[in-house]
């Protein structure tokens, strides 16, 4: 029998922190004169309830998970955070319907950036703020689960940062909520360094603010439905450029870094892949610009830069609308959904470090083919791959592509054209926000999609979050026969 007390308990306690998290916009929106304020506190008093009610009729002693309750815990906490997050979306002003309220609150806990919202310019502020704080919520949320959960689920080579070489959930937790706590406090550091350059950038207070906290996440919801393009402002599209890349990177290594080990970050293989693919990706975006006679070479670097960066990381900012940026637009965006940045960090996508495991899998293919009797091993960062690595990361290969596949599809048949249908279940399944084509592109918003549509980008939402496995094993009879 699996146990629930444990999850119970951890689901309880982070309704407790999302309800604290809604009395924020509550006063903002009390301070401002709004009605929904009223929203926002009687969301946080039923959420709080909950909360409480189900961490004291589960209490026990030590919270101690195994990898199968640890995999219902992962994924039972993100719903039921999203259905509780949903609320005020449902309640407010806007009057979303419940499922509009669910799909919001969706991309946003998972960092992803898709709106259903219309008319953002004109939206309360506590709404706004809402927005900003699920996906800051998030965005820690994902960097604890990558630290404390998914090493131990062994799920698409995330044993390779295990803290320990144990693989004992009892000596692994307490070690990884240490580092979670000491990174959550970077996090918040961050947050408040970035909302200040964005201030001095030339930001109201709220909209600096605002951004920081979804720029930290690499989340990308925006207070204008221009998105980071209403300021047009160099300043800030280079603090966005750089808070982005910071939330891309492993925050492992800022710990590291701030304990003296400024060489991890500086060497670390997965941080310089990173980088290179990010700048090889912006020289190219660049030139066609400048090239094909759209821009000059300066506003063609900065708009490059901008948007590549925003949808490599998975965060969704816009500052023109690079669907129509010619032929080569499409599918360069396309395909850098898919990249993501690294292990650790509150970006999407495949993640740097599987393209470096499967990259050395395949060269020492190569190498064994052109010497049957030579003994060749693959490396990450310099030292040896176990096999059981490598098999798992080709096969969340294999199954991510199934699952784009699948979702497109699906979006297909319930009557989304070509385009919008690949280019969402891309942006679904990669957590990156806005999609391409007129409708879904960055320019547009998934409000006029059907339901059934966005009920299953929901599902892709939170399938990529959680690097896919984690969900699909609970599907498995296996899994509950135990």
């Amino acid at each position: 029998m699996i146990g629930f007390r444990p999850i119970f308990i951890v689901i309880g306690m982070m309704l407790v922190t999302l309800s604290a998290g809604m009395i924020i916009p509550a006063a903002v929106d009390a301070a401002v004169g709004h009605a929904d304020w009223q929203v926002f506190t009687v969301s946080a008093g039923a959420t709080l309830f909950v909360g409480i009610s189900m961490t004291l009729t589960s209490r026990s002693g030590e919270i101690r998970l195994t990898p199968r309750q640890a995999f219902i815990m992962t994924v039972l906490s993100w719903i039921v955070m999203t259905l509780f997050a949903a609320l005020p979306f449902h309640f407010s002003e806007l009057k979303l319907s419940f499922t509009d309220a669910f799909f919001e609150a969706m991309s946003g806990l998972t960092t992803t950036g898709s709106t259903v919202i219309v008319g953002l310019d004109h939206a309360p502020p506590g709404i706004l703020l809402w927005r900003a704080l699920l996906q800051w919520l998030g965005g820690i949320g994902i960097i604890v689960t990558a630290i404390a959960v998914m090493p131990m689920l062994r799920v698409g080579g995330m044993q390779l940062f295990r803290m320990e070489s144990s693989d004992q959930s009892e000596k692994t937790m307490p070690r990884a909520t240490q580092i979670a706590t000491a990174i959550g406090g970077i996090y918040l550091g961050l947050t408040i360094i970035w909302a200040v350059a964005y201030k001095l950038a030339g930001m109201t207070g709220f909209d600096a603010v605002v951004h920081a906290m979804t720029t930290l996440a690499t989340g990308g919801f925006s207070n204008s439905d221009a998105s980071v393009g209403l300021f047009d402002n160099t300043a800030i599209d280079i603090v966005a450029i750089v808070g982005m890349i910071v939330g891309a990177l492993p925050f492992i290594l800022y710990l590291k870094a701030l304990r003296g080990d400024v060489r991890a970050l500086i060497f670390d293989s997965q941080v310089r892949w990173f980088l290179t693919i990010a700048a090889t990706i912006v020289l190219i975006a660049t030139a066609w610009l400048w090239l094909s006679g759209q821009m000059g070479i300066a506003p063609a670097l900065r708009h490059a830069a901008f948007n590549v960066i925003s949808v490599m990381t998975g965060t969704g900012y816009a500052t023109h609308d690079f669907g129509l940026w010619g032929s080569l637009a499409l599918p360069l965006f396309f395909f850098t959904m898919f990249i993501g940045g690294c292990a650790g960090s509150t970006t999407c996508g495949i993640k740097i470090f599987r393209f470096q495991i499967l990259y050395a899998a395949t060269r020492v293919q190569v190498h064994r083919l052109l010497q049957p009797h030579g003994v060749f091993i693959p490396y990450y960062n310099r030292r040896p791959v176990d096999d059981e690595v490598i098999i798992s990361v080709l096969s969340f290969f294999f199954v991510f592509g199934l699952c784009f596949a699948a979702l497109a599809i699906g979006l297909g048949l319930v009557g989304l054209d070509f385009l919008t249908a690949i280019s969402s279940a891309a942006t679904a399944i990669a957590n990156v926000g806005p999609a391409l084509g007129p409708i879904v592109g960055p320019s547009g918003t998934f409000q006029s999609l059907p339901d059934a549509a966005k009920w299953m980008l929901s599902v892709g939402m939170l399938l990529g979050r959680l690097e896919l496995f984690t969900v699909l094993v609970l599907f498995s009879p296996t899994f509950w026969r135990g």
